[in-house]
């Protein structure tokens, strides 16, 4: 107990130091939070979107910039059902529509009404739209909820007036907070005749999933499965890429704070040789020297950590406020970030330190008492 609070009175002794140090790893940690918790939210989103359906896998064009742009065609959604494990396969057109500033990213779902069961679609409300009604919609109960709408009254997309005819859930919170149109009247309106965004697979009982994807990936080599998350970055090079470039922050904060924590404690033990003289000549072991200067550089790392989690969390608000995320990002706070952020607390400091701390610990008690 008295080590670690002799180490704590040598970085206090700094004050201004400490500060400046501690500021270089808070803002490193808060950029290494704030991407993680942006690129995980993301990704849910985007997962959400491919698992509004109630199915066993989601089809989607391989490599496309954003799974919102993956087109499939009635010739894709044939060959799925051909399938002998496919049990039904579901065509779904999403267009995303702003509707207003609070509203910047709302969905609408093209899909026929003779396959709302197959979806996963509960009708909570009123009825089903027809096939080929061109001026009705069913309203996600969420959306019903945040627009006070009911059935009969009017809903407008696009600059069109709908009747809103039915109220739905699906158990998704991104198809609950979205629109149901008639396929056939989202393709007019978006002029993509034929054409779907993602197809929603249901197998039989019994059926080996896994070999099902791979055979369908094999015989369309254009198509991608998507199951769970690790799968999401063959549909959407985005996030990959997003996901890419957390990685290289992550591993840039770490170089620029192990640097900055080198610094200060390179220059600490330039200042106290005298003082690590007396201390190897009163007993300390090396170690424990080595141990001192690793000691309080995590320290500094630790109290840089904890301004840079709370300047990440502000940074986070801030951003869910940005027009452009508004609808989209949704934030996510998995332990996984704020792990890696410790982590990279916890490198910088044994990076940065462990160097001077050798220095410290290799001087000659005599030399070192010597030093001016």
């Amino acid at each position: 107990m008295y080590f670690l609070s002799l180490c704590l009175t040598n970085v206090l002794t700094r004050k201004v130091r400490a500060f400046l140090t501690g500021l270089a790893v808070a803002i490193s940690i808060a950029v290494v939070i704030t991407m993680g918790i942006l690129t995980q939210s993301l990704r849910q989103t985007a997962i959400s979107v491919l698992q509004t359906g109630k199915a066993d896998f989601s089809v989607a064009q391989k490599g496309v910039s954003d799974v919102i742009y993956s087109s499939l065609d009635q010739g894709d959604l044939q060959r799925l059902q051909s399938y002998p494990g496919v049990a039904s396969t579901v065509g779904v057109l999403v267009a995303p529509i702003k509707l207003d500033a609070g509203h910047p990213f709302f969905l609408q779902l093209g899909l026929d009404p003779g396959q709302l069961s197959n979806f996963g679609v509960e009708i909570v409300a009123g009825r089903a739209y027809t096939p080929t009604a061109s001026n009705e919609v069913m309203l996600g109960y969420r959306t019903a909820r945040d627009f006070h709408k009911t059935i009969g009254d009017s809903f407008v997309l696009g600059g069109n007036s709908y009747t809103v005819v039915g109220i739905y859930s699906t158990g998704q919170v991104f198809g609950d907070a979205a629109v149901m149109l008639p396929l056939a009247t989202l393709q007019a309106n978006e002029r993509k005749p034929g054409t779907i965004t993602l197809a929603f697979v249901r197998v039989k009982p019994g059926t080996d999933i896994e070999a099902l994807r791979k055979q369908i990936e094999k015989d369309n080599p254009q198509l991608a499965t998507v199951r769970t998350e690790s799968d999401f970055g063959r549909v959407d090079r985005n996030l990959a890429l997003i996901g890419a470039a957390n990685v290289g922050v992550s591993a840039l904060a770490l170089v620029i704070g192990a640097v900055t924590v080198m610094n200060t404690m390179l220059l600490t033990v330039f200042e106290r040789t005298r003082e690590f003289g007396v201390l190897r000549a009163i007993g300390w072991t090396r170690w424990r020297v080595l141990l001192d200067v690793l000691t309080e550089a995590l320290f500094v790392s630790l109290f840089g950590a904890a301004a840079g989690i709370g300047g990440a969390f502000v940074a986070v608000a801030v951003l869910a406020r940005v027009p452009t995320f508004v609808g989209v990002f949704e934030p996510q706070y998995p332990a996984s970030v704020f792990g890696r952020a410790l982590a990279i607390t916890f490198g910088m400091a044994i990076a940065g330190a462990f160097y001077p701390g050798l220095r410290a610990a290799f001087l000659k008690p005599l030399e070192a008492i010597r030093h001016e």
